[in-house]
C-alpha cells in the first residue's frame, strides 16, 4: 500500500472498504476494495472524512486484510457452520444447526497471541441454535506479513479449531422416587419439569416410572428403562443423605460406574452421573431441578444429547461460574453460569 491524497487519487485501486455512517440510515462500505478511483468519487470520499487514502501496490509477501481474515476462518470453520462474506476485514461464522459449541482454547490462545489478528469466539462448552453467531475473525493491520498466517497455521494444527456438534435423536425414561409421591400424599412436580427441559433438545420421553423409596424397586425400574432401549435415564428425587433418600444406592446397584455423586454447582450440589458399561448415562437429580429455573442438568444436559462423555474432572471444573445468581430475568446460556 502507500498513502496518497484523495484528491490526486482518480485511477487508483482502493485497498480496503470505505465506511459511510449516516445515524440511523446507514453504516455500510460506499465504495468496496478494488474500486478504481473515478473524478466523481472524489467529493465522497472528502465528505467521509478521508483526506488521504491507501492504496494498493502489489506486494507478494503480504495479504489484505480480508484475505487474512478468511485463512483465520479457515482454521476455525468446522462442519455445520458457515461464513459470511469477508467485509471491512472481518468474517463470522455462523450456526447451521442446534447443537453443541466447543473451542480448544488453548490453540485459540496460542493464534491471538501472536498480534496482528484476533479470533474472538463465544463460549464454549454451551448449546447455540441455528443462525447464532459462533465466532469472528479479523486482521488488526489493513495488510499482514504472509509469513505471520504460516505462524497461525502452525498453531491452529490440521484440525479446526472449533466444533458444532448436533444433537442426537436420544430417548430417555424417567424414574421418579419418594414415597410421598408415590402413595399420592404430594403430586408429581418433578415429571413435567423434565420433560420441558428435555424438549428443548428433542429428547424422546419414553414414559416415567414413580416408585417409593425402595432401592431394590428403583434399581429395577432404571434397568427396565434401559432393557427397553432407553438412551439414558434420568432419575429424580431421592438425592440427599437422608436415610430415607436411596436413589444413589439404587443407581450404584445398576452395576452402572459413578463418575461423580456431587457437583461443585449451585443449584445442583448433590447430582448424581454414572455410565452403564455400554456408555448410557444415567443421572440423578436433585430436588432443585424442579422448582430453579437454571441448574446443574441444564449444563450437563446438552452434552448427554450431544454424545459428549462427561468426566469427573470435567465436572470439576464447573466450579469457576458454578453459581447461579438467580436473576429477575434469566438470559441463560447467556450469562456467567457455567462459564
Amino acid at each position: 500500500m502507500k498513502l496518497i491524497k484523495t484528491t490526486e487519487a482518480v485511477g487508483h485501486v482502493l485497498c480496503h472498504d470505505m465506511t459511510q455512517i449516516i445515524p440511523g440510515v446507514t453504516k455500510d462500505a460506499v465504495f468496496r476494495k478494488g474500486h478504481v478511483v473515478r473524478e466523481e468519487d472524489i467529493p465522497v470520499l472528502l465528505s467521509i472524512g478521508k483526506d488521504h487514502l491507501y492504496v494498493w501496490e502489489k506486494d507478494e509477501t503480504k495479504y489484505h486484510e480480508d484475505e487474512a481474515a478468511d485463512i483465520l476462518r479457515q482454521l476455525c470453520q468446522n462442519a455445520h457452520m458457515k461464513a459470511t462474506p469477508p467485509k471491512e476485514g472481518k468474517v463470522e461464522l455462523i450456526a447451521e444447526e442446534d447443537g453443541l459449541f466447543l473451542v480448544d482454547e488453548e490453540r485459540l490462545f496460542q493464534i491471538n497471541s501472536l498480534g496482528e489478528m484476533m479470533i474472538a469466539t463465544r463460549h464454549g462448552n454451551f448449546p447455540v441454535k441455528k443462525g447464532d453467531k459462533l465466532a469472528g475473525t479479523r486482521i488488526i493491520p489493513l495488510v499482514i506479513e504472509k509469513e505471520k498466517m504460516e505462524e497461525a497455521r502452525k498453531a491452529a494444527g490440521e484440525t479446526p479449531i472449533l466444533s458444532l456438534l448436533p444433537y442426537k435423536n436420544k430417548k430417555a425414561g424417567i424414574v421418579t422416587t419418594g414415597n410421598e409421591v408415590f402413595y399420592g400424599r404430594i403430586q408429581d412436580k418433578f415429571g413435567p419439569v423434565i420433560r420441558e427441559k428435555l424438549s428443548e433438545f428433542g429428547a424422546e420421553v419414553m414414559g416415567q416410572t414413580i416408585m417409593n423409596d425402595d432401592p431394590e424397586k428403583i434399581t429395577a425400574a432404571i434397568n427396565d428403562w434401559l432393557s427397553q432401549g432407553a438412551d439414558f435415564v434420568v432419575c429424580t428425587g431421592g438425592m440427599s443423605v437422608d436415610p430415607d433418600d436411596t436413589t444413589p444406592t439404587a443407581i450404584k446397584n445398576t452395576g452402572a460406574e459413578i463418575v461423580s455423586y456431587g457437583a461443585p454447582v449451585l443449584p445442583g450440589a448433590m447430582f448424581l452421573l454414572a455410565y452403564t458399561g455400554d456408555g448410557r448415562p444415567i443421572v440423578g437429580l436433585p430436588g432443585c431441578v424442579m422448582y430453579a429455573k437454571r441448574t446443574i442438568f441444564d449444563l450437563v444436559l446438552p452434552k448427554i444429547m450431544a454424545d459428549v462423555e462427561i468426566g469427573r474432572e470435567d465436572l470439576a471444573r464447573l466450579g469457576r461460574g458454578g453459581l447461579c445468581l438467580g436473576c429477575d430475568t434469566c438470559v441463560f446460556p447467556n450469562c456467567g453460569f457455567g462459564k
